[in-house]
């Protein structure tokens, strides 16, 4: 009963919080509009209540549990405490539109088909290092990816010369492309990291049940890595960095959460 209440208080804080960054951006500029520290105070709140749950749900004396739908409520909690923090110093709260309600879901998916696939006590400190590693990896390219529709929409209505609407709330495009790479570069150092430290610390990187998650992974570091490079070298930008992030993210997703998903829910076996 606690774990579902938790869920539904943390639910209606995120949307509570992506209604007042929508209304923020949609009536910019009217006699009335929620301030910033109203969406971000109620997000921190919904990102505590999340807290909560993933630690009632995730930690237990038996292991870790990074069932299907936990290992997705927690990615998408760091997500939000990423874009949270971030949005202390910089203008990337109204990536929240989309992330606050898919944080939502999670929670909810989480609350009602949580399931068991622990990772014992016992795993040693390597296995931990490339879970965060793997885990705050996929949440800043999220965020990339997340920053990229929003640059395509705002590219979008620039070229159409209809910037009104929610575009007109958005920081200037230059400053959109700016925020992205550094999101796609943090994002890929980390990704850089979890892979050594896969390949460093074990030996069955390419076992059966592990190598399509492997190839994946690797394809999606080229991605990444040949849209910096692009960017550095040739001044990428616009449609094809959007093009390239994109594609770079729908490979990582495969990697974890495709492969996760067939094994646990189609196969209802545990995915390593």
């Amino acid at each position: 009963m606690k774990h579902t209440l938790l869920a539904v208080a943390a639910i209606l804080f995120y949307l509570s919080a992506t209604g007042a960054i929508g209304l923020r951006l949609f009536r910019r500029g009217e006699s009335w509009a929620p301030n910033r520290d109203l969406g971000l105070s109620l997000g921190f709140a919904g990102l505590i209540l999340h807290t909560w749950l993933l630690w009632d749900s995730i930690f237990s004396h038996t292991g870790l549990n990074l069932a299907f739908f936990n290992a997705l409520a927690l990615t998408s909690w760091t997500v939000i405490t990423l874009l949270l923090v971030s949005s202390l110093t910089k203008p990337v709260e109204n990536l929240g539109l989309i992330l606050l309600p898919v944080a939502a879901l999670t929670v909810g998916l989480e609350a009602r088909f949580g399931e068991i696939a622990f990772m014992s006590p016992a795993a040693g400190w390597p296995l931990k290092v490339h879970v965060l590693l793997s885990m705050l990896a996929y949440s800043l390219l999220t965020l990339g990816a997340v920053q990229a529709v929003l640059l395509a929409i705002q590219d979008h209505h620039l070229r159409s010369r209809q910037p009104g609407g929610f575009v007109r709330g958005l920081p200037p495009l230059q400053t959109m492309e700016s925020l992205l790479f550094e999101m796609i570069a943090a994002g890929f150092v980390l990704l850089t990291l979890a892979l050594a430290s896969g390949f460093a610390f074990f030996e069955d990187m390419f076992a059966q049940h592990l190598v399509h998650k492997t190839v994946l992974s690797v394809l999606a570091w080229l991605v990444f890595g040949g849209l910096l490079l692009g960017r550095f070298r040739y001044g990428w930008r616009g449609r094809t960095a959007i093009i390239w992030t994109l594609s770079g993210f729908v490979i990582l997703i495969l990697a974890y959460f495709g492969s996760k998903a067939v094994l646990e829910l189609m196969l209802h076996r545990t995915a390593g």
